[in-house]
């Protein structure tokens, strides 16, 4: 029997279980969590993790599972052979087809092409670029990219589609990288318009989840994070380097998976160069579940990224009482007006040498009560339910759907 709810049918390269990709997973699976009871999601995404060699235990591969609120259909190695996966999307009924990358060779190509040429019947399509637009993200392997979106236009990839932006950010990076695709920016309206700024949805984590594992600040070095990616566009580099400026005794944890090996060579270049007061230490990844954990251990978030259009880990380390120090490349701006950290541009590592020596001063009491803030900030913000809302008015838009029609 055919769902009453708009279908949303959703290609992402990896999804739940796994969770050393980064922020897409998180955002798809905050997207079902919170409003999978008013569509019906369906992905299909491949049966094992980034950089896994071994498929997912107990799921069933090329099959449909139930996986929270969505029906997951987990693809084997040779469903990219291609024209398994347009079979697929042609057989699955829905009526919006949500792609989650502008350069996914695989999950987003492949499906636009055999669109243009009859083979897939999408009439609404989505397509959230998750901040591959930003200016940080383009200056790596540009040319490629650039070339790929000069051939994808040519060939009208992208008409007709509906491009979803996390916030004003990155609609103006996708404004700025499409040029005349796309001309206007919308947060609500009708479907003639191309950009719609609907934000990625965080987490439903109570603020005080890991107030009870917050670390005692009986050693009196500085402890710093950096939990992501390691990888050139995640910029663990320059958090070496702004290390290296440093003057006071700190404690440096790396958690991520080690997405680029020769990238993390140079890191660990900088590791060995780094003066004896500063202390690092690359204590492997994180499953999603023990991040606000992990959080709650340390005093304050170190990640200069290149770019983020949402950055869960922000949230999470927000979430847990955790400050942030961060670049002004993410939605996360003005926190040194809120009191929650700081965002600063990359043109100098010194200025945030010279936050951190501000931290590593700050007595046990004024910590504890810039916890508290920091948790009640992040328990503001995040259960705002305008991020909801624009969401659900995205999908029922795209769907054709009236919001009284929605049940």
């Amino acid at each position: 029997m055919e769902s009453k709810k708009p279908i949303i049918l959703t290609l992402v390269r990896f999804y739940l279980p796994g969770y050393k990709s980064g922020g897409p997973v998180r955002t798809i699976a905050n997207m079902v969590d919170q409003l999978g009871d008013e569509f019906d999601f369906r992905v299909i995404t491949t049966d094992r993790d980034f950089g896994v060699n071994e498929p997912y235990q107990n799921v069933t591969a090329d099959g449909w599972n139930t996986v929270g609120k969505a029906k997951v259909y987990y693809t084997c190695r040779n469903v990219r052979s291609l024209s398994r996966l347009v079979k697929l999307v042609s057989e699955t009924t829905h009526d919006v087809l949500y792609l989650n990358s502008a350069f996914d060779p695989v999950f987003t190509l492949w499906p636009l092409l055999n669109r243009n040429l009859g083979r897939i019947n999408s009439q609404s399509v989505v397509l959230a670029p998750r901040g591959e637009f930003s200016e940080g993200a383009l200056a790596l392997k540009r040319w490629k990219k650039m070339t790929y979106l000069m051939g994808a236009r040519i060939q009208s990839f992208y008409r007709d589609i509906i491009w979803q932006a996390s916030s004003q950010f990155e609609a103006e990076d996708i404004r700025r990288t499409m040029g005349s695709v796309v001309q206007k920016i919308r947060v609500t309206g009708n479907l003639a318009e191309r950009i719609v700024v609907a934000p990625d949805l965080p987490a439903t984590i109570a603020p005080d989840d890991a107030a009870d594992t917050e670390r005692e600040r009986n050693d009196s070095r500085l402890h710093l994070v950096f939990l992501s990616r390691i990888a050139p566009m995640k910029n663990l580099d320059f958090a070496l380097r702004v290390l290296k400026q440093v003057s006071a005794p700190v404690v440096f944890n790396i958690y991520g998976p080690k997405e680029d090996t020769v990238y993390w060579r140079q890191c660990e270049a900088l590791i060995a160069s780094l003066p004896g007061h500063v202390q690092v230490k690359y204590l492997g990844e994180v499953e999603h579940s023990k991040v606000a954990n992990v959080m709650a251990l340390h005093d304050l978030l170190l990640l200069p990224s290149r770019g983020e259009n949402y950055g869960h880990v922000i949230a999470e380390a927000l979430s847990a009482g955790t400050p942030v120090l961060i670049a002004n490349t993410t939605p996360w701006r003005n926190l040194k007006q809120a009191g929650v950290g700081w965002d600063l541009p990359l043109t100098s590592e010194r200025p945030y040498a010279e936050l951190i020596d501000h931290c590593a001063a700050l007595d046990r009491k004024t910590f504890r009560d810039w916890r508290i803030r920091v948790r009640r900030f992040a328990g503001e913000r995040l259960a705002d339910p305008s991020l909801v809302d624009a969401s659900r008015r995205l999908f029922l838009d795209a769907a054709g759907r009236e919001m009284d029609n929605l049940k």
